[in-house]
């Protein structure tokens, strides 16, 4: 599996996912810049993603939802707030209604990704979520989402290994 290490600090509100991969920063960062790619990680096998929009810059949105085994679609959204390619990303990360509009019964949260070269050929990424309050760090982490993340960058391997180039 390439994830690394999973730790959660409720002190600071946070959750950190680290994984290691074959590939240069650059190749990962091409699995968040291409959505063809995010759509094939992003979402636990069980609850693939489909990208909606892909508005990827500063003050850009990304939609997706997830279907689930059942035919469920949730829906989420980011808002882009850094993209320093190939090493950083930050985004607010929320849960959307069936229109696309924020689902404000569910806390939105922020998203630190790094991305950077430990040796030949060899990348970690780190994403760090950061909560608003414990309370929301509860419910979210109630919805199994260090487990949904977990599978999800589980499946990054098998898509590096197709070298597969960003369409432009």
């Amino acid at each position: 599996m390439t994830v690394t290490a999973v730790r959660k600090d409720l002190e600071a509100l946070s959750m950190s996912i680290t994984a290691e991969f074959d590939a240069s920063p650059e190749r990962v960062w091409q699995l968040w810049a291409d959505p063809r790619q995010l759509e094939r990680w992003w979402g636990p096998p069980t609850y693939p993603a489909t990208v909606d929009a892909h508005d990827f810059r500063v003050g850009g949105r990304v939609e997706y939802h997830m279907t689930g085994p059942e035919g469920d679609q949730p829906r989420g959204y980011w808002e882009i707030d850094e993209a320093d390619a190939p090493q950083a990303l930050v985004f607010r990360d929320g849960f959307a209604n069936d229109d696309g509009t924020p689902n404000s019964d569910l806390p939105v949260t922020e998203a630190r990704v790094r991305i950077e070269q430990i040796g030949d050929g060899r990348t970690r990424m780190s994403i760090d979520t950061v909560f608003p309050s414990a309370e929301a760090m509860e419910q979210i982490l109630a919805m199994g989402v260090e487990e949904g993340m977990t599978q999800a960058m589980s499946q990054i391997d098998g898509i590096l290994a197709e070298n597969v180039v960003a369409q432009a």
